[in-house]
């Protein structure tokens, strides 16, 4: 069967059910909706609350928790400063970084996973992103898990790939569009860099897949459900068969474009010293290696930050 539409899938299915359909979804679109996830509404709408108090604050204020030697691994990353790769101009967002909270003297603890920064306000910032992070990562890693059964692998094959692996939450303002943007847009065409992405805060119209035809497709999902998307290290992983795909979102019209806009995308990614090589069963006559020699998955991350702007 040839999916027509991006379906909307449910985490209570039967594991094997949920594993082909968020497989067949993501070899058709990279992307999937997944509702029944679990998350606790009560701490993604204190999440949703401090975000956009945090926003709200003085620009003076929010770029005392930006830290330019990071390339943006952590605090603030003030508005315009990310540029798609092949974009020239830099997209319309401000953007807070969280990432893993790693033990002192931690191997991994380095310039790739560094400490956290944290705001003196809004009060329980912290605490309310440490847990977000936890139940997000805890979440891919049952997406993860059916990925694995889709592939053919067993089902706890990425665990120790994701152990103590460099993931991201992100925390995203659009602001209300009140000149004109020049060409510049919310943000612009682009593929994800890691693992899978676990999207919060689509129901805002805006975001985008370009379809295998060419054809620029709405994501629209249920309130409150997961966008899921493959990334580029999965791609590469995989030989392509679960393809990266490259997405948009596009500035809005009209009353919208004075509203502000909010996501909150995770970025599941591998340890920093996990070697990406492409999978065996991922390769064959018809499907031959497009990448014959591996690579370290800090060194990917390094590259594309480079691609991006958000390092020299």
């Amino acid at each position: 069967m040839t999916l027509e539409t991006l379906p909307i899938l449910s985490l209570n299915d039967d594991e094997t059910r949920f594993a082909q359909g968020i497989g067949e979804s993501f070899e058709r679109f990279g992307f999937a909706m997944v509702c029944d996830h679990g998350l606790d509404s009560a701490m993604v709408a204190r999440a949703w609350a401090l975000t956009r108090t945090f926003f709200a604050l003085p620009e003076d204020t929010k770029r005392q928790y930006h830290r330019p030697d990071m390339a943006g691994a952590r605090g603030y990353t003030p508005f315009g400063r990310e540029v798609a790769k092949g974009a020239n101009r830099g997209d319309l967002k401000e953007f807070w970084h969280i990432g893993r909270d790693l033990p002192a003297g931690h191997p991994l603890l380095s310039g790739s996973m560094p400490a956290n920064i944290w705001p003196d306000h809004p009060d329980g910032f912290a605490d309310t992103f440490r847990a977000m992070f936890a139940e997000l990562d805890r979440t891919g890693r049952i997406i993860l898990s059916r990925i694995a059964i889709y592939l053919g692998l067993p089902a706890a094959w990425f665990d120790p790939v994701v152990d103590f692996g460099n993931s991201v939450l992100r925390l995203l303002h659009y602001p209300p569009l009140t000149s004109d943007p020049h060409g510049a847009v919310r943000a612009a065409a682009h593929g994800d860099i890691n693992l899978i992405t676990l999207l919060l805060g689509a129901e805002e119209s805006g975001l985008e897949l370009l379809d295998r035809n060419g054809r620029w497709l709405p994501v629209s999902p249920p309130d409150g459900a997961l966008v899921i998307n493959v990334g580029d290290m999965l791609e590469r992983l995989t030989n392509h068969v679960l393809p990266s795909t490259i997405h948009r979102v596009r500035n809005p019209a009209e009353n919208a474009a004075q509203r502000s806009r909010y996501s909150m995308p995770f970025f599941l990614h591998p340890r920093s010293d996990y070697t990406i090589a492409t999978l065996p069963q991922c390769i064959g006559p018809d499907r031959p290696n497009r990448y014959p020699h591996p690579i370290m998955a800090d060194d990917f991350l390094q590259q594309r930050l480079r691609d991006i702007g958000l390092k020299n």
